[in-house]
């Protein structure tokens, strides 16, 4: 089942180079996801939603859940580029890596068959990206993501302001690199 969260500005901004990122928060129950699209004015955020799996289905049925839910988004909003944050496990939750890992397996399928290209971030680069530290709070990431979208109040459930901050983290390393080859096409 998807959630959509959408910003359909009343007059869409020019676009400078048609680039939407995808970005992905992955998780079992619910994967976030979020779509910022580069444009003349900056990243502008298209849609964000959840995607969700049943609790009580098999394991086989909510990542087919997971796949269906994030082929229509796909289909739908047409991202150039998918970035998804990589897999974190922790000694005291081995279980939560694995079931983690069976839904970023799913995504990543889906995305091979889309034939979208795939980045992947870990979540201290995504956090130091935005906010200078590798190590900062959730709230803290929120209101990074709020203000990088210039959105009037944050982005609810935290599943989309985390696919967000994915999805910002790609579009400025991106951006940094368009920079630096756009620097030596003017020097050479």
């Amino acid at each position: 089942m998807i959630e959509p969260v959408t910003n359909d500005p009343k007059r869409p901004l020019p676009i400078a180079r048609q680039v939407r990122v995808l970005g992905i928060d992955p998780g079992l129950n619910r994967t976030g996801y979020s779509i910022i699209e580069r444009t003349a004015k900056g990243a502008v955020l298209r849609e964000g939603g959840v995607i969700r799996s049943t609790k009580d289905l098999p394991l086989a049925e909510r990542v087919h859940e997971l796949a269906v839910g994030l082929r229509e988004v796909i289909a739908e909003m047409n991202p150039s580029v998918m970035a998804i944050e990589q897999v974190f496990s922790h000694v005291a939750h081995p279980k939560t890596a694995i079931l983690m890992a069976h839904a970023r397996g799913v995504i990543l399928l889906t995305a091979a068959e889309a034939k979208l290209p795939v980045i992947h971030y870990t979540p201290t680069q995504i956090k130091k990206l935005l906010t200078g530290n590798g190590q900062a709070s959730k709230e803290q990431m929120q209101h990074a993501v709020q203000h990088e979208l210039r959105l009037k109040k944050l982005l609810e459930p935290n599943d989309v302001a985390d696919a967000s901050a994915v999805a910002l983290c790609h579009y400025h390393s991106v951006k940094y690199v368009l920079a630096d080859v756009q620097s030596q096409a003017l020097d050479g």
